[in-house]
């Protein structure tokens, strides 16, 4: 038997106590940086977070499986009942530059294929959104949407929906700290077609599904976790209102 309790609201509870303990660590090991070169301050936090992160889970969830960015897959997850997708520092760039705040820990519990519950903490925000305490997304300021995309990239289909919806773009680093803009209604949109991860978008759509927005892959369809290949490219998290434009555009 696993160790969990099959309590949602517990296990939900725990992923936000462990993304924002290690995000306390990684604004800890960061506090210390002055004198460490931005690489090796970037590999010193994707390390440590990963290993905090496995020892949480281990001790807590001993049966349960674990895909993490920064582990070996040993493909055991892929026939576990439960399996935790975690991010030990999504954005590690950005965590390298000591100026950006646009960083951040996701931990997400996935079952049958489907994001289940998660947390995404946002350290140098101060803040962790969790699935089982988020508030619902606030109204939309405006008639024209927020658009928030990659600061680096700009793919076609994602250019194609701002154009779509008038948007205002706006660009940050992480996948997690661009989700919970949406999540906390800075943003409306946040679409991505350059490239991603399992563990990049998984914490962030349990969270925003929790907060009543729509979650799929950019043309629409559903978002399947704990695959035997983890690359999962595209991503939507939007307003439920902006959802069909936004599909639609990307499948041009």
């Amino acid at each position: 038997m696993s160790a969990h309790t099959n309590d949602p609201v517990a296990d939900a509870a725990l992923a936000a106590d462990i993304a924002e303990s290690t995000g306390k660590l990684l604004l800890e090991l960061r506090s210390d940086s002055s004198a460490i070169d931005p690489y090796v301050l970037r590999d010193s936090g994707d390390r440590e977070a990963h290993e905090y992160i496995m020892g949480r889970l281990a001790e807590h969830f001993p049966d349960d499986a674990v895909l993490s960015e920064e582990g070996t897959d040993s493909g055991a997850r892929l026939t576990a009942e439960r399996t935790w997708i975690v991010d030990p520092l999504d954005g590690t760039n950005e965590y390298g530059l000591l100026d950006h705040n646009d960083w951040a820990v996701h931990i997400a519990l996935v079952v049958g294929h489907r994001a289940v519950l998660g947390a995404v903490a946002v350290p140098a925000l101060g803040v962790t959104y969790s699935s089982g305490t988020v508030s619902p997304v606030p109204p939309m300021l405006g008639d024209k949407p927020r658009m928030i995309i990659s600061r680096n990239r700009r793919n076609d289909r994602v250019t194609r929906i701002a154009d779509a919806l008038g948007a205002e773009v706006l660009r940050k680093g992480s996948a997690g700290a661009k989700a919970m803009a949406v999540v906390r209604g800075d943003a409306d949109i946040y679409a991505h077609a350059g490239g991603m991860y399992e563990w990049d978008s998984c914490a962030p759509v349990a969270v925003a599904q929790a907060a009543g927005l729509h979650t799929s892959r950019i043309d629409g369809s559903p978002i399947r976790y704990n695959a035997e290949d983890p690359w999962l490219p595209d991503l939507l998290i939007c307003r439920p209102e902006l959802a069909e434009k936004a599909i639609a555009a990307a499948r041009v």
